[in-house]
C-alpha cells in the first residue's frame, strides 16, 4: 500500500465520492477500505460535515475506530461530537485502550461520563483504569492490550495461548512472563518462541533481565529509555512489580513529537505552539505573558543606558556599539542555552557531568570572546583611528561573550536543579538578561576608559 500525496488522495477521493453520492455502498467500502487508515483520516479531516455523517452510516465502529486512531487527538473533539453517542461509544470501545484514553482526555467530562456509561462494561472498566493516571506519565500512555504467559507453561501451551490472544494485542513481538502473583519475571521474544522446542518450559527460555518502568514515570523519561534500549515495547509495573501494561514505540513517537513541540514553543517564549486554526486573539493570549515580562526587562535595559547618560554625552560614539555588543551577547547566550537544554532533555549532561559541561562552555566563551574581541579591536582602530576605543569595544565584547555563554548554560542547570522546566529559560528571556549584562560591562569599562577616550 503506497503513501499517497495530496493530489493522489484527491483523485482517489473523487472516485470514492462518486460511489458515495450514488449510494453505491459496496463500491464505496471497497475503495475507501483499500486506503491506509492515515489516508482515510486525511479524507475525514477534509470533507464537509454532511459527507462525513453519511460515511459513518457506511462504516462499522471498528472501521471508524481505525480511522480515529490516525487523527490528531487535539483536533478530534468535533468528530465525536457529531457522531451519534451510542456509535461514538462503540468506536471508543473498539480502539486501543491507550488511544481511547488519549481521546477522552480531550473531551468534556460530561461527554466522557456519558460514553463510559453507554459502552460495554469490560471496555469501560479498562478505560477507567487508565483514566485516573496523571497525564504525561507512563500510566497515561500505556496500553493494557498485551499478551502474558506464565513461567510454568510449555512452549506449546504458550503458542496456543498466543494465537488466541494475538488478535486483540497491541504487539506480539515481545511476550511478557509473569509468576503466580502476576509479577513480571521475564520476557521472551516471538523469535525465541518459534525456534524453541515445544516441550521446553518458558522459564528455561525466557530472559530474566527485563527492563521495565514504574507506572508514575514521566513520559519523557520513558521515551529516553526506549531510545537507549531500542525497544519496540516497554513493560510498566507498579511498586510491587505487578505488570500493569506496556508502552509501544508508536506511542513514544507521538510523545517525542509532543515534547519537542513543547520545548520549541518554550524556547520561543510562548506557552504553546500556535495552531493554524487558531485566531489572532488566541495566539496573542499565548504570547502576551512572556512579552509583557520581556517588556519590563527591556525597560530595565533602557534605564541602565540612561544612568550612563553623562558618559554618552562626553563620548557620543560609544552609542554606535551598543547594538553590536548587546546582539553578540544575545546570540552567544542563546547558543549556550540551546546546548544546555538539549543536554538536559536527552540526559547527556547527567552522563558527562554538569561541571564538565560548564567548563567546556567557559572555554568556548573564552575562545570565541578573545577571537571576536581581537577582530573588533582591529576593525574599530582602523575605522576610528583610536586604539583606546578599539580596546574598549574589544574587551567589552570578550567579557560579554564569556559571561553570556556561562549565563546561557548555567540558567537552565539552575532551573533544572529546582525542578523547573529548563526550556522556560527561553531564547527571548536569556537574550534580554544578556542585554542587561552586556550594557553593564560595556559602560562600566567605558567609565574606566573615560580619561583615555576624551
Amino acid at each position: 500500500m503506497e503513501h499517497l500525496d495530496d493530489q493522489e488522495r484527491r483523485d482517489v477521493w473523487q472516485t470514492i465520492q462518486d460511489a458515495l453520492f450514488n449510494d453505491q455502498i459496496d463500491q464505496f467500502r471497497a475503495e475507501f477500505l483499500e486506503l491506509h487508515p492515515y489516508d482515510q483520516a486525511k479524507i475525514f479531516e477534509e470533507v464537509a460535515d454532511d459527507v462525513r455523517m453519511q460515511i459513518y452510516t457506511y462504516l462499522s465502529p471498528d472501521e471508524v475506530a481505525e480511522v480515529m486512531e490516525h487523527i490528531d487527538y487535539e483536533e478530534i473533539e468535533p468528530f465525536f461530537s457529531e457522531m451519534d453517542p451510542r456509535f461514538a461509544a462503540q468506536v471508543l470501545a473498539e480502539m486501543s485502550t491507550d488511544d481511547a484514553v488519549d481521546i477522552l482526555n480531550e473531551l468534556d467530562k460530561n461527554k466522557v461520563a456519558s460514553f463510559l456509561t453507554i459502552m460495554d462494561d469490560e471496555a469501560a472498566e479498562e478505560i477507567k483504569d487508565l483514566l485516573h493516571y496523571e497525564e504525561k506519565t507512563a500510566g497515561s500512555i500505556m496500553t493494557t492490550e498485551f499478551v502474558v504467559v506464565k513461567a510454568g507453561m510449555t512452549i506449546r501451551e504458550a503458542m496456543l495461548h498466543l494465537r488466541q490472544e494475538a488478535p486483540d494485542a497491541e504487539t506480539i513481538y515481545y511476550t511478557y512472563v509473569i509468576d503466580e502473583d502476576k509479577r513480571l519475571v521475564g520476557v521472551i521474544s516471538l523469535r525465541d518462541l518459534i525456534i524453541s522446542e515445544e516441550d521446553w518450559f518458558i522459564s528455561d527460555v525466557m530472559s530474566e533481565r527485563v527492563v521495565s518502568a514504574p507506572v508514575g514515570e514521566d513520559q519523557e523519561e520513558i521515551a529516553r529509555m526506549m531510545r537507549d534500549y531500542d525497544f519496540l515495547a516497554l513493560p510498566i509495573i507498579d511498586f510491587q512489580e505487578h505488570l500493569l501494561g506496556i508502552i509501544t514505540v508508536d506511542d513514544i513517537m507521538d510523545v517525542m513529537e509532543e515534547e519537542a513541540s513543547e520545548d520549541y514553543s518554550k524556547l520561543a517564549g510562548i506557552s504553546d505552539v500556535d495552531s493554524p486554526d487558531e485566531n489572532a486573539f488566541v495566539s496573542a493570549k499565548k504570547r502576551l505573558p512572556w512579552l509583557v515580562i520581556l517588556l519590563f526587562l527591556g525597560s530595565l535595559t533602557a534605564s541602565l543606558i540612561g544612568r550612563f547618560e553623562d558618559t554618552l554625552d562626553k563620548v557620543a560614539i560609544l552609542a554606535i556599539f551598543i547594538p553590536l555588543i548587546a546582539g553578540m551577547a544575545g546570540n552567544t547566550g542563546t547558543q549556550a542555552l540551546a546546548v544546555a537544554v538539549r543536554g538536559i532533555a536527552t540526559g547527556e549532561i547527567d552522563k558527562q557531568g554538569k561541571l564538565k559541561m560548564i567548563m567546556r562552555e567557559a572555554g568556548t566563551g573564552l575562545i570565541t570572546g578573545v577571537s571576536c574581541g581581537v577582530i573588533i579591536t582591529l576593525v574599530v582602530y582602523f575605522w576610528q583611528n583610536n586604539i583606546y576605543l578599539g580596546l574598549l569595544v574589544g574587551l567589552s565584547i570578550m567579557s560579554t561573550l564569556i559571561v553570556a555563554t556561562l549565563a546561557g548554560s548555567l540558567v537552565p542547570l539552575v532551573m533544572h536543579r529546582f525542578n523547573i522546566d529548563p526550556a522556560v529559560a527561553s531564547g527571548p528571556f536569556i537574550t534580554t538578561i544578556n542585554d542587561i549584562i552586556s550594557i553593564l560591562i560595556y559602560f562600566g569599562m567605558a567609565t574606566a576608559f573615560m580619561s583615555l577616550l576624551i
